[in-house]
């Protein structure tokens, strides 16, 4: 294995598209990387509930919000706004939406995560 190894998102290894959603994989260093596009109107429980069948987001989110701005809403009672510079740890059992008119991105750096979110 080389010492260096770069890797771009353009293209990705794989792409997902579910509405309002795209999620562009890489994979680097044995990891899995992706970069999530939300769009305005995107919230988890219209876009990706109906594909996964749970009641709320069982993934756990580790990543830096790159732009736009995201509202989760935690099962435990906690909620807060996820902003650009932003770096995020989202444990499972929640609940997010796109505020505003601009639409998110965000890198995620949990393996588990970049590789299977919003897959059913």
């Amino acid at each position: 294995m080389a010492g260096v190894e770069i890797r771009n998102f353009d293209p990705p290894d794989e792409t997902r598209t579910p509405p309002n959603t795209k999620i562009e994989v890489v994979a680097v260093g044995g990891a899995t990387v992706g970069r999530l596009t939300l769009q305005p109107g995107w919230r988890w429980s219209e876009s990706i509930k109906p594909i996964v069948g749970s009641d709320d987001c069982r993934t756990h989110h580790l990543g830096i919000m790159l732009s736009g701005r995201l509202h989760v809403v935690h099962s435990d009672g906690s909620e807060a706004d996820v902003a650009p510079g932003d770096v995020y740890n989202i444990q499972p059992g929640h609940d997010a939406w796109v505020v505003g008119d601009e639409p998110v991105v965000g890198v995620e750096f949990d393996t588990a995560t970049a590789a299977t979110f919003a897959k059913g």
